[in-house]
């Protein structure tokens, strides 16, 4: 809305527009033509009216008299529509009422409401136009399939398809002669053929049986002059490993996906690196990664990916390789070197042998009886010291007798201390892995050669740290190390993408013997 002064000077845009104050002043001439008789400068009502202003812009002059007037205009014009607007309320209809009954078999016929439990399998009643067929005949066999759960018993997956019980134990003890049923895996498909019966009274024999027991044997079982043959399928089985090789570049993984690796190897690859080092941190993307995986192929087709066997990656001059080998019953992984897994919770600081235990003994240098309070570990000078767990140096530095001193505190009240350093690796505050250099063999202090005096501290008092289980490694020697060192020269023999390749090949003769044999029946 406008106001009226808004539109003062005349017309706009042109002699087409026509501005309200030029419009308003000639409806007021039009009605004050008519009056005759009235006093010179007493407008009449007319004029009144005329000068009235019906359009107030209610956003500006708020809380004049001509806002309040508008305001009221407003209002009343709102009311007036309500009362005149028509009432609205419902139809009447006279809607069947249907009981439970009636609605269940409604909603079991329905198209929409599966969501309102449309699923009860209710059909309509046969009417009187349906006559019942006095012998109805039957297919002459039966073609179906059943598929074996985890913790499913054979003879009871049978019975689940129609199988007679003693047919179906009959078939499980001619089976299970022939191979074990618990090597039959979960989810095995059986293809069963159930035959032409008697009477209907009674099940459907088993007329053909048909699964895959294992990777290399297919089971068929036939009914034969009416007994039941089992005809075991010993199936061809490639098991050369696959060998995949390549260039880490921005992405280990990916790198690996691409060049064929399955991702659960990938994982276990990723699981052995990671124990000899830090793969974000010391694989870089020149690096090349080297593994070989456990594959089978079938001559029918069908390629099984089994453990990760190797692990190996090369940083320039620098080569990593495990293998997984079987040691005291368990696989673990072990270097080329015939080295296997660590155990144990602790590592030892430094490689040598106890000079010294914890205990009372004479100091070899005060000359009198006291309680040595750790271990003496002689090692030669400059060997590196390792922490024997993760944790947070609390000290770093000169302390007495000690000499140079380093004491890690491994939370849960536990602190071990090497002291005699010849040179300080660590410093105080920092935080240290199991393995990391803390600093190296000397004889500082009251000392009288190059050794480790190593203590373990538990709640602030001094223990033997014999008491904790160091780590150590297992190693291969003489015969089963020769095995071990064969077994990977074996393994690094594979070309990288051999079985992939023959697997390919292996594809496409059959494609082509598929080809040539319809070539033939074309021709014929």
């Amino acid at each position: 809305m406008f106001q009226r002064t808004e539109f003062e000077g005349g017309q706009a845009g042109g002699s087409a527009a026509l501005s309200i104050d030029s419009a308003i002043p000639r409806f007021g001439e039009a009605l004050r033509a008519p009056v005759s008789g009235a006093a010179k400068g007493d407008p009449g009502w007319r004029d009144k009216l005329a000068q009235l202003d019906l359009i107030v812009d209610l956003g500006s002059q708020i809380g004049t008299k001509t806002w309040w007037r508008g305001t009221a205009t407003c209002a009343l014009l709102c009311g007036a529509t309500l009362l005149l607007a028509p009432g609205v309320k419902a139809i009447p209809t006279a809607a069947p009422v249907m009981d439970q009954t009636q609605w269940d078999e409604a909603r079991a016929q329905a198209i929409t409401p599966l969501a309102f439990g449309g699923d009860t399998g209710r059909r309509m009643a046969a009417t009187e136009a349906v006559e019942p067929l006095a012998n109805m005949p039957e297919r002459p066999h039966i073609e179906l399939s059943a598929t074996l759960g985890r913790g499913d018993a054979f003879a009871r997956v049978l019975e689940r398809a129609g199988v007679a019980p003693d047919e179906a134990n009959e078939l499980a003890t001619m089976i299970g002669a022939v191979v074990a049923l618990d090597d039959v895996r979960p989810g095995t498909v059986m293809d069963i053929v159930l035959g032409r019966r008697p009477n209907r009274t009674v099940p459907r024999p088993v007329d053909a049986l048909a699964f895959r027991a294992r990777f290399d044997l297919k089971i068929e079982v036939a009914r034969v002059d009416g007994a039941l043959r089992v005809n075991p399928i010993a199936i061809a089985v490639d098991e050369t490993p696959m060998r995949i090789r390549g260039r880490v570049g921005s992405s280990l993984y990916r790198s690996a996906r691409a060049a064929g690796a399955p991702p659960s190897a990938i994982q276990e690859y990723l699981r052995a690196i990671g124990t000899q080092m830090s793969v974000s941190g010391d694989i870089g993307a020149n690096a090349t990664f080297d593994m070989v995986v456990e594959h089978r192929r079938a001559e029918t087709g069908e390629v099984e990916i089994g453990r990760l066997l190797y692990a190996g990656v090369e940083r320039g001059e620098r080569r990593t390789q495990l293998l997984r080998w079987s040691a005291g019953g368990q696989d673990q992984w072990f270097e080329a070197s015939g080295v296997g897994r660590s155990t144990g919770s602790w590592l030892m600081p430094v490689p040598g042998r106890i000079s010294s235990g914890f205990g009372y003994r004479r100091h070899p240098i005060l000359g009198y009886r006291r309680m040595h309070t750790g271990l003496d570990i002689a090692a030669g000078h400059g060997t590196p010291i390792r922490a024997a767990a993760a944790g947070t140096i609390n000290f770093s530095g000169r302390n007495g007798g000690y000499g140079n001193y380093v004491r890690i505190n491994h939370g849960n009240g536990l602190q071990t201390a090497y002291a005699h350093m010849s040179r300080i690796a660590a410093s105080n505050g920092a935080h240290v892995s199991q393995g990391d250099v803390i600093g190296y063999v000397g004889s500082t202090g009251l000392s009288t050669g190059a050794h480790l005096h190593y203590e373990m501290l538990r709640n602030g008092r001094k223990v033997d740290p014999r008491s904790v289980s160091f780590i150590q490694q297992a190693q291969l020697t003489g015969d089963e190390l020769r095995r071990f060192r064969a077994t990977l020269a074996n393994l690094l023999e594979i070309e990288p993408g051999a079985a992939m390749a023959r697997r390919e090949n292996s594809e496409g003769g059959e494609t082509a013997a598929n080809a040539r044999s319809a070539g033939a029946s074309t021709r014929s």
